[in-house]
């Protein structure tokens, strides 16, 4: 089962770019379809992107959508979120997440219900 550790998180200027990385060391994580989330102070997780298995079906929300760019390099069992044109209100808790099970599905869910398996996240602050 996938253990799930993100990094990259901190601060940066609105307007500027990180890249999240979350890796697992168990070996099966290619079977698994992967979800980042975020959740702000006081508010409830939301889904950000998710990635198929074999990276040939990927959602975001519409917030994010030609900014945020999510990946995966099942070889190095990593998935990835490049973050770009960033702003204030992306600031949050970023986690990632395995959609758990052994026989993934063809699409993933942006669907926090959806994931057995979960980081512990990494902070993300855009401000100037």
């Amino acid at each position: 089962q996938p253990e799930l550790v993100e990094s990259g998180g901190g601060k940066v200027q609105p307007g500027g770019s990180l890249r999240l990385s979350c890796e697992d060391s168990q070996y099966g994580w290619d079977l698994y379809n992967i979800g980042w989330f975020r959740q702000a102070p006081g508010k409830e997780r939301e889904a950000v992107a998710c990635i198929t298995s074999d990276s040939r079906h990927i959602k975001y929300t519409d917030s994010v959508k030609g900014r945020f760019t999510i990946s995966r390099d099942n070889i190095k069992s990593t998935a990835y979120l490049q973050m770009d044109s960033l702003d204030p209100e992306d600031t949050a808790v970023y986690f990632c997440a395995a959609e758990g099970g052994m026989d993934p599905q063809p699409v993933c869910a942006l669907n926090r219900l959806s994931y057995d398996y979960w980081g512990r996240g990494t902070q993300v602050t855009v401000s100037s």
